[in-house]
């Protein structure tokens, strides 16, 4: 798993601070698990059933295929001390050059004050350093309000959708890309 030169922080509306930092399964599962824990929303609309410690634990081998986890960043946003947000970044999928995000997801308690577009801004900046020109990620169907986020972000539709099962429901899912 690479690692971030340095922690980064972002002003938000309400005055909050977010730190950005990378995450590691020695120092952080337990955290992660936590977070899973208080915030199991999106997991309970994707999946249909709230995340346990495998699922924390799966955060940090889960990529794309053909993606080494350990050339992928596992990022997490702390607001006020709290893991807040978390986000997997991987690199050569649909293609070589390609980064790709597998998951960018905000607890509750942290959405609506602009600090995911200030998370996105910043696994954005790490794709471009690797060389990335596009960045890619699926949203599923059940989602219309994180498909609308991504749009507003400059995500686009690729044309590409399908079924896929995941957890104890079949989704339908639809690749979005953004130029960087």
């Amino acid at each position: 798993m690479l690692q971030d030169k340095e922690d980064s922080s972002a002003k938000v509306a309400g005055g909050l601070s977010p730190l950005f930092r990378s995450l590691n399964p020695q120092s952080d599962l337990d955290l992660v698990e936590a977070f899973y824990r208080d915030a199991p929303d999106y997991w309970m609309l994707v999946e249909g059933v709230a995340p346990g410690r495998a699922k924390a634990d799966s955060f940090f081998t889960d990529g794309p295929p053909g993606c080494d986890p350990a050339k992928s960043y596992r990022l997490g946003m702390f607001v006020s001390g709290r893991l807040s947000g978390l986000a997997e970044l991987s690199f050569g999928f649909p293609e070589p050059a390609d980064a790709y995000l597998g998951l960018m997801v905000l607890g509750p308690w942290a959405r609506g004050a602009g600090s995911g577009v200030h998370f996105l801004a910043h696994v954005e900046a790490l794709a471009r350093g690797r060389g990335a020109s596009e960045i890619f990620l699926a949203v599923v169907e059940a989602n219309p309000k994180g498909r609308a986020f991504w749009e507003r972000e400059g995500f686009a539709a690729t044309g590409l959708s399908g079924e896929m099962r995941v957890g104890l429901r079949e989704q339908r899912l639809h690749r979005l890309v953004k130029r960087l």
